[in-house]
């Protein structure tokens, strides 16, 4: 951990003036991208950034500044503006600073390897995942693209109300995109993977994936128009858990733009359904100590049971909603104040793989690949209408591929529409985790 970064936060957390609160959240990142194309190294990138945030708030206002320069003299004049800052604020009853709260630390979540690691390794990797993808199935005869990337994080946060704390993340994940053709005739398969070093990663798994999504979708057609049960498969049912945990955002709630504003309490899934957030999930990209803001993460459940027993909080919207943060401030970067985001979000496992799923739907359509969600899924409304490919399924296995299908259902219908949820959660890049998803009853839009 860079002692330089705490000595920042401290040194601005002690010139609080009398009547004010100062934070500073200071971080170091640095990003590897390596991406291959036919047997070369197409693009290869490796950037560092520093630098430090400020947050002022005095009589219910707000004035932030961040900057680049974190010499002496730059964080002082970044304080000086922060302050300056507050004279075109509005006020706020949600302009406060946590007050300090102690946290346990997650040593996990930071892999000394990948800072170690050879750059040479990293452009190896991805090479011979693009070899292992054509080497899966001969109708393979191009990738797309094939990535390895990772970043290394280094993160301090000190306030004048005594929070206080700094810790280190790594992360590395790798993707491929294979094409698959059969005459005229081209579709597409992704595969990816992640954790906490390049050794995390799995080039097989990644290789297998890719190929093999883009190889069964050849011969696609689009199905017939009919209602029926619909299985998402583990990439899949991200998109939709995207679209269901941007309305759970207290934010968003209280701006009166999410479709669980006014349903706390009540019944929004099917019974035995839990949606998890873990900010202690070592396996989930988004795992920390504390959030953006210093106050300690823990494991939530936003759905119990089917039932919404609580909306995921910054130290802002907590204190509008006169409750205790749950630990989800997050910061895009030390330019932004915080916000309100899910850490490891995932629907909570059961015990049957996606095979037992297939059998038990018996006959309906098996979801890969989900499009249009940022146009045609709404979390203000709970309108859910996206365009997908996949499988038709009978006899509780897979059957001709179908294209340019549309499946459409009002979000709580889908949540309290849950049969079952597959055992094989996984998480790749950001904080969604995904699992295999069936739903009892959708429409399916074809010919």
């Amino acid at each position: 951990m860079s002692a330089n970064l705490e000595r920042i936060v401290d040194g601005l957390a002690a010139r609080a003036q009398p009547g004010e609160g100062v934070e500073g959240w200071a971080e170091q990142i640095t990003e590897t991208s390596v991406r291959a194309f036919e047997g070369e190294i197409e693009n290869l990138t490796s950037a560092s950034s520093e630098g430090v945030g400020v947050r002022v708030v005095a009589g219910g206002r707000l004035g932030y500044a961040y900057t680049a320069d974190t010499s002496e003299a730059g964080v002082a004049d970044c304080l000086a503006e922060a302050r300056a800052n507050l004279d075109v604020a509005s006020e706020d009853e949600g302009n406060v600073l946590p007050e300090a709260r102690p946290f346990e630390p997650l040593e996990e979540i930071f892999d000394r390897r990948l800072v170690e690691a050879d750059p040479r390794r990293k452009v190896a990797f991805a090479l011979d995942l693009e070899e292992r993808v054509k080497a899966v199935d001969p109708r393979v005869r191009k990738v797309e693209t094939a990535a390895y990337g990772d970043v290394v994080s280094r993160l301090a946060v000190a306030s004048s109300t005594g929070v206080r704390g700094a810790y280190a993340r790594t992360r590395a994940w790798a993707y491929a995109i294979a094409l698959a053709t059969d005459g005229d005739e081209t579709q597409m398969g992704i595969g990816e993977d992640a954790g906490r070093c390049l050794e995390d990663l799995d080039p097989r798994l990644i290789a297998h994936d890719a190929a093999e999504r883009a190889a069964r979708m050849l011969g696609a057609r689009k199905p017939a128009t009919r209602t029926v049960p619909v299985l998402f498969d583990w990439q899949a049912s991200r998109s939709l858990l995207g679209v269901l945990v941007a309305g759970l955002s207290a934010e968003a709630v209280q701006k009166r733009r999410s479709l669980f504003a006014g349903k706390l309490g009540e019944r929004v899934g099917a019974p035995g359904l839990r949606l998890v957030d873990d900010g202690r999930l070592v396996a989930g990209g988004g795992a920390a100590p504390f959030d953006g803001e210093g106050v300690p993460t823990r494991r939530l459940l936003p759905i119990d049971d089917g039932v919404l027993r609580e909306l995921l909080h910054n130290t802002a919207t907590a204190t509008r909603d006169r409750v205790a943060s749950t630990g989800n401030a997050s910061r895009g970067s030390f330019k932004a104040t915080p916000g309100v985001a899910p850490h490891c979000v995932h629907l909570a496992p059961g015990d049957q793989g996606p095979d037992a799923l297939l059998a038990r739907m018996g006959e309906g359509l098996l979801v890969q690949d989900v499009a249009g969600v940022h146009s045609g899924a709404n979390p203000v409304t709970g309108d859910f209408s996206v365009g997908v490919n996949g499988h038709w399924v009978r006899g509780g296995e897979p059957a001709e591929p179908v294209r340019e299908a549309t499946v459409a259902a009002h979000l709580l219908d889908i949540l309290r529409g849950i049969v079952a949820v597959g055992s094989d959660l996984r998480f790749t890049t950001g904080s969604l985790g995904g699992s295999s998803l069936l739903v009892g009853e959708m429409t399916v839009a074809g010919t």
